[in-house]
């Protein structure tokens, strides 16, 4: 049969860091309150674009992988901050990459990554495409209303890189099955309002836009989500808990993570949690971590992987994903970003400064 395997992946974090006790300088905070309700600790600030950052991740993963950009048949690039509009992020990584192919975003908030995979996978198991390139890729930092701490203290910067390659195999491998929905009921829950072409273009007020938040609705509906899709692509597998060898959640809030594992009786040192080091980097969350499980020797040869993601519009997604033979990088990149001559507090000081200065009402 025709899988869709991953065969190569790679991750970039911008060098600057915003620690906890950085925000407790800019608002009423402090680090024991959000680690005791998020478990972050800290979070990448980019000072570069988001397409720079996928850009980075992408030729590790390329590297990872043994390929050429030129191999590829399409770039998905899962962003809800995107450099431009027009052209989309896709283009901008596939002209550094030079690569030939199609290229596209997915704006499914956090998410995107697995939609990806999803798409990604269809286009495999058809025969249409051998090799695609997928990228979570964010810059949330930009949206960040840094007077708000319920929200201000949850985001951070980066992006992570797959690449799903077309393999002929006997058994059920790659990408076994996967499930995507969407809960529009929901979608004032979490929001960047005033943003896009709904922005009053000369008014005053109209570069005040940011990301709002409705976190104990999240909270809920995230469970909810998460635990619905992650039985449904199970029971399409064939698999109970007892099968899966490591749960890859998307990385939005500890809480939910250790609520989420327990409802479904899966043991906790089967959770892969790294958001104390990065915090919530919406679509990037999944591939990064990943990457990190790969390097952390959590993901061995041939496990079965459960991951799920639950972002904004009310957007969730899950999949049951049984690894390959290899865990080490056939090649390296050197790909980095260029070097940040600012602390993470230096490089969020200007938009601190300008919220402080006109309170919302």
């Amino acid at each position: 049969m025709l899988s869709a395997q991953i065969t190569g992946w790679g991750k970039c974090l911008p060098p600057a860091v915003l620690s906890n006790d950085d925000l407790s300088t800019i608002m009423d905070t402090n680090d024991e309150w959000i680690r005791s309700r998020t478990g972050i600790n800290q979070r990448h600030i980019s000072h570069v674009s988001t397409s720079a950052m996928a850009i980075v991740a992408a030729k590790h993963a390329l590297a990872s992988a043994g390929l050429e950009a030129t191999d590829l048949d399409m770039i998905l690039i899962a962003t809800a901050s995107p450099d431009t509009l027009l052209p989309n992020v896709a283009a901008t990584v596939q002209a550094e990459l030079g690569a030939s192919c199609a290229a596209l975003d997915i704006n499914a908030a956090c998410s995107g990554f697995l939609y990806g995979v999803g798409l990604a996978t269809a286009q495999i198991k058809s025969g249409q495409m051998q090799r695609i390139l997928i990228v979570g890729a964010e810059r949330l930092s930009f949206y960040i209303n840094w007077t708000l701490r319920e929200s201000a203290v949850l985001f951070g910067d980066g992006a992570g890189a797959v690449i799903l390659e077309a393999k002929e195999t006997e058994q059920a491998s790659g990408v076994i099955s996967y499930a995507m929905h969407n809960d529009p009921s929901g979608r004032e829950h979490l929001k960047v309002g005033g943003f896009g072409t709904d922005m009053t273009r000369y008014d005053d007020e109209a570069n005040n836009f940011y990301l709002q938040f409705n976190g104990r609705e999240v909270f809920k509906r995230a469970i909810g989500g998460m635990g619905k899709l992650s039985k449904k692509v199970m029971a399409e597998a064939g698999l109970s808990t007892d099968d899966v060898d490591l749960v890859v959640p998307h990385q939005a809030n500890v809480r939910i993570i250790e609520t989420l594992i327990a409802k479904m009786a899966v043991p906790a040192e089967k959770a892969f949690i790294n958001i104390e080091n990065y915090g919530n980097t919406s679509a990037a969350t999944i591939p990064i971590a990943l990457c990190d499980a790969v390097e952390q020797g959590r993901i061995t040869p041939n496990a079965t992987l459960l991951t799920c993601a639950f972002g904004a519009g009310l957007t969730s997604a899950a999949a049951v994903i049984k690894w390959g033979e290899r865990t080490s990088p056939i090649n390296h990149s050197d790909a980095s970003l260029p070097p940040c001559q600012h602390t993470g507090l230096e490089l969020i000081a200007r938009a601190v400064a300008e919220q402080k200065k006109r309170p919302l009402e």
